[in-house]
């Protein structure tokens, strides 16, 4: 977290004096919903002014789909704002605050583990859920008793949305989960997420595309507006997507895949030592240095021994990158792609990449990336992959994109969103921030030091 705003939460924290506007904000936590918007004289949040008493989103928005369209479609269906734009950062700032805000009024309750709701059925903690979710925003304030309507389903369906879960109304472990985490900790998320992107330098354009990869999905935004939005598989916890800024420079349609020499040393290598005809049967070649085929049993698969060759496996249906491959050269080697196992994009947890981004409708995406050039329509895409002949086109003008790690942040609409620190890296990072703020602090009280705080 910048020092300036810990000093001004710092401030707000212990002032009694807080900040009406962002108290009304911090009332407001939507999927996606950011803090309160100051209450009308009523006292309660008018639905125009404030996302979190909009419509609930609709069940079947949240329902598995079938095809890549289906799912894409939905995605977008959720909401046009844009994960990243140049305003993120602010607006993470002013949600910070209206929930500091909220922390100083004392947050909001916890729900007991063994509560029980039902639709139109009264029950004990009913009451208490609704206390909750007028807290974060997701219920009109004048909804503060009664039994489990619908009214308190749609709050419901709200803060679920909010937070990356399926909209059903329901109350499911995952949302009592996520409603049980403490107001402290939502703020912590929030300056986690600011501090990446104030170390972020990236040229917004036109047109761009972002990856956020606790969400797991892909945004391509053009003229401030999302106009497409992917599901999106990336890395596992233990080899985890990497954040950061490129330009995407062409698109490969039936793509060869050229394997990483840490995948050749130990799974690769593994496989062949099970299964001498692993190679043959995954339609993969060995080449050495010249890119010339070299005899699969001639190489030591021991995995003892960085590689001195390379495995490559040939375009088709059995690729690992599909159909599609997004070139965005970067110093990290990954990359977005196609996948020959679409039926993950199903999943809710899609964290199970060796670091690259699996995209979902991906030869959508390639043909918005293409659009500026007419012989590359969505048709003439799927009319070239299915000639199984290797393309590569390149971009007219590159398109700026970027992986990002946000687990909390504010869209437009004023809705703050919450996702899963899957990487564990927000605690990480607060700590290397605290101790390198501890330490310029000591340096300047030391007379040798004292420049380094300056």
């Amino acid at each position: 977290m910048s020092k300036r705003l810990a000093v001004i939460i710092a401030t707000n924290l212990f002032a009694t004096g807080l900040l009406a506007s962002a108290s009304a904000l911090a009332q407001t936590e939507t999927t996606g919903q950011a803090g309160p918007k100051p209450a009308a004289p009523s006292g309660t949040v008018p639905a125009t002014a404030n996302p979190a008493h909009a419509a609930a989103p609709k069940t079947a928005v949240a329902a598995p789909a079938s095809t890549a369209e289906s799912r894409s479609a939905a995605a977008l269906a959720l909401t046009r704002e844009p994960t990243y734009d140049e305003g993120t950062a602010q607006r993470i700032k002013d949600a910070a605050l209206s929930y500091s805000d909220l922390a100083v009024r004392g947050g909001w309750p916890a729900i007991p583990a063994d509560a029980k709701f039902a639709l139109g059925v009264q029950g004990a903690y009913d009451d208490l859920l609704r206390k909750r979710l007028i807290l974060s925003g997701d219920l009109a304030a004048d909804k503060a008793s009664g039994a489990f309507d619908q009214d308190l389903a749609d709050a419901v369906k709200r803060f679920q949305a909010r937070h990356g879960l399926a909209p059903t109304g329901t109350m499911t472990p995952r949302t009592l989960a996520a409603m049980n985490v403490s107001v402290q900790k939502r703020i912590r998320q929030l300056e986690a997420s600011l501090e990446r992107l104030e170390n972020t330098n990236f040229s917004f354009g036109q047109r761009y595309v972002v990856v956020n990869i606790p969400a797991a999905f892909a945004e391509a935004v053009e003229n401030d507006v999302v106009v497409r939005r992917y599901r999106v598989i990336v890395g596992k916890t233990e080899k985890p997507s990497p954040t950061l800024t490129a330009q995407i420079t062409g698109v490969v349609l039936n793509p060869t895949w050229t394997v990483p020499s840490s995948i050749a040393k130990t799974e690769i290598s593994a496989h062949m030592r099970k299964d001498p005809t692993y190679l043959s049967r995954m339609h993969m070649e060995v080449l050495d240095a010249h890119d010339n085929p070299i005899d699969p049993h001639s190489v030591d698969w021991s995995g003892t021994h960085t590689p001195n060759f390379t495995v490559r496996q040939q375009n088709g249906s059995f690729n690992a990158l599909g159909a599609v491959k997004i070139d965005m050269p970067n110093s990290y080697s990954v990359y977005m792609h196609d996948t020959n196992q679409r039926n993950l994009f199903s999943d809710d947890y899609r964290f199970d990449s060796h670091g690259c981004s699996r995209v979902d409708n991906v030869r959508d995406l390639a043909a918005w990336l293409l659009k500026d050039q007419p012989k590359w329509t969505r048709a003439a895409i799927d009319a070239e992959i299915a000639t199984g002949q290797h393309q590569e086109v390149a971009m007219a003008k590159k398109v700026p994109v970027a992986w990002i790690y946000l687990t909390a942040w504010m869209t437009k609409d004023q809705t703050i969103q919450f996702r899963n620190d899957v990487y564990n890296q927000d605690e990480q990072l607060l700590e290397a921030t605290a101790e390198e703020a501890a330490f310029f602090s000591n340096a300047g009280n030391h007379p040798l030091t004292a420049h380094m705080a300056q």
